[in-house]
């Protein structure tokens, strides 16, 4: 940026800029200002009609005028001495908003006057006024390039799963041992949304204390009385083998107990030869896809065939969720091929037999690097070509110790929000933990929806 000093102004010079406003500047706003009016928070009902007013605060709207000010006329080095604001209009995300600044007077003390409106691109006026300002008295030139960007922890990707799964009839999901508050919390919240219709397997007792625990009426649920964890994951998984339910939900019990009974050889829910996996669904601020990272919570070192299979259960997965040619990146410490680091034989084997159609329904790459799987910039520097590389959205760890460090690197230093099922299996099953928040389990639950509707015949 360059200003233009006091003695350079001339009366009846204009500078002008466009600016789209964003739901993100609601946000930003409302945590600066410390105004958290309802009014101007994107889907807050502000007013009591039931109705998301979502209006842009009108002094975010003024604050634009400043920004021309600040960098284009005066420019760098300008002070703001006094504003008026005329509110005519009001601006919601999505308008596309143009502010224009018009010299109008000089005066001493290198002061200078402007009119000032902003408007929309059809000219409706939202903002009209004057400003007076100290110009500067010399050339400054900036380079704004250092100045730190913003990102905005809203997780829109999970906010869309929900307005998707929301209308799908309610999931039938044994819920396994939902003895503990926790547990059980999630499941009823899941059914409040109409995401699932539990059926409640375990200790009754059990059950009704932890509902006592959280105020929650059980009135309108079946309960299922199994007294014994490897029981009642039996009848969960006799309930989805009988089609009296589409979706197996973890309570309160230990996961590998769950599993034993849903992988069985004989009465369990394998499904042909594939091998079930974990895909994590993680919402990243920031990212403007979701990601998925798999297998972070089952398979401990998955060999060549294991893996295969994890890329094909994460396709499906989001191939279920809406993604078209989901591209899977398969992670290893470095993006070339390196037989003294296994990892990248593997990726690169699986990256072939995507080519030749033994994975199908995505783009396979690598071995890659975290950085330019994700990254285009990381990507470019290495010289890597590829239609995944800097654009993936399927990660494949190596093993599940670097997956499951992954996913809680993403959740608890990004700020991701994360859900996930286990795939591969004649139905989803849903695995919750303790320290998921509602909107997780919340997700977990939809995820297993949209792909139960998305497999059903």
């Amino acid at each position: 940026m360059r200003n233009i000093p006091y003695d350079d102004l001339r009366i009846g010079m204009e500078a002008e800029t466009t600016r789209i406003c964003r739901a993100e500047d609601l946000y930003v706003f409302a945590n600066t200002s410390g105004n958290l009016n309802p009014l101007h928070l994107p889907k807050a009902d502000g007013d009591g009609d039931g109705i998301p007013e979502s209006v842009a605060p009108a002094m975010w709207v003024g604050s634009l005028i400043s920004g021309v000010l600040g960098c284009q006329m005066p420019g760098p080095g300008t002070l703001y001495h006094s504003q008026t604001l005329r509110f005519v209009g009001r601006a919601h995300p999505g308008d596309t908003l143009i502010v224009r600044v018009r010299l109008i007077a000089k005066g001493p003390d290198r002061m200078v006057r402007f009119h000032t409106v902003v408007q929309t691109a059809d000219g409706t006026r939202i903002v009209e006024g004057e400003a007076e300002v100290i110009a500067p008295d010399r050339l400054i030139r900036f380079d704004a390039a250092d100045v730190p960007g913003l990102t905005v922890q809203s997780h829109v990707h999970f906010d869309k799963l929900l307005e998707r799964a929301e209308p799908l009839p309610a999931l039938a999901t044994a819920v396994v041992a939902p003895e503990k508050p926790d547990a059980l919390a999630g499941a009823i919240l899941a059914a409040r949304h109409t995401l699932i219709d539990p059926i409640l397997i375990g200790h009754p007792d059990r059950i009704t204390e932890a509902a006592l625990a959280e105020g929650i009426d059980l009135t309108p649920y079946r309960i299922v009385e199994a007294r014994d964890h490897r029981i009642a994951a039996q009848i969960a998984v006799k309930m989805v083998l009988e089609n009296q339910a589409a979706a197996i939900m973890k309570g309160h019990l230990h996961t590998d107990i769950l599993l034993s009974e849903v992988l069985k050889r004989d009465g369990g829910l394998r499904r042909g030869g594939r091998r079930v996996s974990h895909v994590f669904v993680m919402d990243v601020p920031g990212l403007d896809h979701l990601l998925f990272v798999t297998d972070a919570a089952i398979n401990i070192a998955p060999d060549l065939q294991v893996k295969a299979d994890i890329c094909q259960n994460a396709i499906d997965l989001a191939l279920s969720l809406g993604i078209e040619q989901p591209k899977v990146g398969v992670l290893s410490a470095v993006e070339t091929v390196n037989p003294a680091i296994p990892s990248t034989l593997d990726a690169a084997i699986l990256s072939k037999m995507a080519d030749r159609g033994q994975i199908t329904g995505g783009l396979v790459d690598g071995p890659l690097a975290m950085d330019n799987a994700v990254n285009l910039g990381a990507a470019a520097t290495k010289g890597i070509t590829s239609l995944v590389a800097g654009r993936a959205e399927i990660l494949v760890a190596p093993n599940m110790e670097a997956g499951n460090m992954l996913a809680k690197e993403l959740t608890f230093l990004a700020q991701a929000q994360a859900g996930g099922i286990v795939i591969g299996a004649k139905c989803p099953i849903i695995l919750t933990s303790r320290s998921d928040d509602d909107k997780s389990r919340l997700v977990s639950c939809a995820i297993a929806a949209l792909n139960a509707a998305w497999a059903a015949p």
